[in-house]
């Protein structure tokens, strides 16, 4: 921002003026100037080399703890975060308001914490000592409400605003970075990942991209743990949910929308619960411990259970004709089908040879909801005829023994005793006609 430009400049020239009982040692003005003049033209590899003259003619000036100040303040704007948080270290560590006195020192300890705050942010792999150093200016930089004099409260609310922002997002970086190192090894360390994302996130639980973080760790271990799939997908739509672009405005939101959305219908297999589950991502940052979205092979299961408790014959029936039907249908059937009594099935009578007192029937076993017409798939070789005439499209069961099978087209004859036989009606059949003798001619 604007305001923090210029506090930069007022940092740069006023930090000197604020120690009055320090005093500069004669021509350590002029390096110091040219070290100011550097600074306020962003001429910052100028400003390092007077900075290292400063240092090297004056070893010990009474200036040390400014001379460090403007130090990190070129590296950071020479884009050296490492050199700028190492520089601040010392500094950080100690009273600042004691060693920058006055409100002339205010701009140089902001600026000072400001640097070190965005220095930590930088850094991909930040040591013990450098994480320390971060996270102590962070919460300075967060806790600071020292007005700057001179400046309006209007510019004064906006540098604040600004300054809290950026804090924020160091202390959520520093918290992040373990995760973050986890999932960069390779491979992954996923369970690592997952326990530094979660501790973080019970540290900043509004933080939509810690949520997001954990889920694609959680995703992660679910290559081998299945178990961890429905947290990953809850933290999945925890974060598009309550800030879909993870706090980057760059971010595409509708992107993370349709990814979280996905992650859950790819899980459960259709989107029927997912608006209750957003509803309850928002109470939580991480899902309760017995949370389970049930899968969709789950569902199936539990669907397929429920038809073979309703339909048991019919169940029976498919997974038979499943295995006839399979490539090593033949081989099923005469390894394990074939002469083997077959528990009682259902079906419907299409057509029976001969069509009174038949020895043969021929069955469909039409399927719940079928669209076409049911085709026959079962012959029925009884022991002895039926007593009268099966009436056609009837619904009834029997036991039986297979023995024949063919696959095209397909058509499994069983061996069937007429008193294993129920629920087939039958009318009787038509005597036949009485002829009379034939007259002579």
């Amino acid at each position: 921002m604007r305001i923090l430009r210029s506090i930069a400049l007022i940092a740069a020239a006023s930090s000197i003026a604020a120690a009055a009982e320090k005093q500069l040692k004669p021509g350590e003005s002029e390096v110091y100037n040219d070290v100011v003049k550097d600074l306020t033209g962003t001429n910052f590899a100028k400003a390092l080399l007077d900075l290292d003259t400063w240092r090297q003619k004056y070893p010990d000036s009474d200036f040390t703890d400014e001379r460090s100040a403007l130090y990190v303040q070129t590296y950071a704007g020479s884009n050296q975060p490492a050199k700028a948080l190492d520089t601040a270290a010392e500094l950080i560590s100690k009273d600042l308001t004691a060693t920058f006195p006055g409100p002339a020192g205010l701009p140089t300890i902001i600026r000072l914490l400001y640097n070190a705050v965005w220095a930590i942010s930088q850094i991909a792999s930040p040591t013990p000592p450098e994480l320390t150093t971060g996270a102590q200016a962070a919460h300075q930089l967060m806790a600071y409400d020292q007005p700057l004099p001179g400046v309006t409260a209007e510019k004064w609310n906006e540098a604040r605003a600004d300054m809290r922002e950026r804090a924020a997002a160091a202390l959520q970086y520093i918290a992040m970075l373990p995760g973050i190192q986890a999932m960069a090894k390779q491979p992954p360390d996923c369970p690592a990942a997952e326990s530094a994302y979660s501790k973080a996130l019970t540290e900043y639980p509004e933080k939509a991209a810690l949520s997001y973080e954990l889920g694609r760790a959680l995703n992660c271990e679910a290559k081998t743990m299945p178990d961890k799939q429905a947290p990953a997908v809850y933290e999945f739509l925890r974060a598009a949910t309550i800030d879909p672009t993870l706090g980057n405005p760059g971010n595409d939101k509708k992107k993370i929308q349709t990814f979280a959305d996905n992650a859950y219908i790819r899980l459960h297999g259709n989107n029927d619960g997912l608006e209750q589950l957003r509803s309850q991502v928002k109470q939580s940052p991480l899902p309760p411990a017995d949370f389970k979205i049930p899968t969709a092979t789950e569902i199936a299961e539990a669907r397929r259970l429920e038809f073979e408790k309703d339909n048991p014959q019919l169940a029976l029936w498919m997974k038979i004709k499943g295995a006839l039907s399979d490539t090593n249908g033949q081989q099923y059937f005469d390894s394990e089908l074939k002469d083997s009594a077959v528990p009682q099935l259902k079906g419907t009578l299409m057509a029976a040879m001969p069509e009174c007192r038949p020895k043969e029937l021929l069955v469909a076993v039409p399927l719940p909801e079928a669209q076409q017409s049911p085709q026959i798939e079962i012959r029925l070789k009884l022991d002895k005829p039926l007593a009268g005439k099966p009436d056609l499209k009837t619904e009834f069961q029997w036991e039986g023994v297979p023995s024949v099978f063919t696959r095209e087209p397909f058509l499994l004859t069983m061996d069937v005793e007429i008193g294993k036989i129920q629920g087939l009606t039958t009318t009787p059949c038509a005597a036949p006609a009485k002829t009379g003798p034939r007259k002579k001619p």
